[in-house]
């Protein structure tokens, strides 16, 4: 029953009331069916929405994507050890020869092309630092490339805001995501 799931909604006591809820970073459909009433009706009566990060913002997915890169001049081949860089390779290889067959005649009907998507997960993945690399080859299964094109609940949540005309704001800078998954050694990556 929706009224008895777990929300993920806290509720501040003020007037009028805040609420905090907690999201995940899948796209939307995969968990809106799951998202209890009482949630999506604090959302729709807030005013002002405030989400981790503002992905909405062109300097946002721009800070975010230069965060991934390892310093100038240096590339993945010469950080990571020969055997793991030769296996990230073939599977890259790999999945760019499935990608086709991973797609759906829906996202083929968007104009959806194989290379394009490859490149837009996966592009200059050699100048990506190792902890970015995990990251993105674990986004780069058959399940989530059928769901490429489909906004991530924030994005989702954002967007509505945006298209409600709420105000919206971000809780984080890009840094201090960045920061500590930048600072991790190649041991704990």
């Amino acid at each position: 029953q929706q009224n008895e799931l777990n929300s993920f909604l806290w509720t501040i006591k003020r007037e009028p009331p805040s609420y905090f809820f907690g999201t995940i970073h899948v796209p939307y459909t995969r968990v809106w069916d799951f998202i209890p009433e009482n949630s999506k009706k604090a959302f729709q009566q807030s005013h002002i929405v405030y989400f981790e990060l503002d992905l909405t913002d062109p300097y946002t997915i721009s800070a975010l994507t230069s965060c991934q890169l390892l310093p100038q001049g240096e590339n993945l081949q010469d950080v990571l050890p020969h055997d793991i860089y030769s296996r990230l390779k073939r599977h890259l290889d790999y999945v760019k020869l499935m990608m086709p067959s991973w797609m759906t005649p829906d996202q083929r009907g968007k104009g959806l092309y194989a290379d394009y998507l490859f490149n837009a997960i996966a592009g200059n993945w050699e100048r990506k630092r190792p902890v970015w690399v995990m990251l993105m080859v674990n986004s780069l299964t058959e399940v989530d490339i059928k769901s490429r094109g489909v906004p991530v609940l924030d994005l989702y949540l954002a967007q509505e805001a945006e298209r409600l005309r709420k105000q919206t704001g971000a809780v984080e800078k890009v840094e201090e995501q960045c920061h500590p998954l930048n600072g991790l050694n190649f041991s704990q990556v």
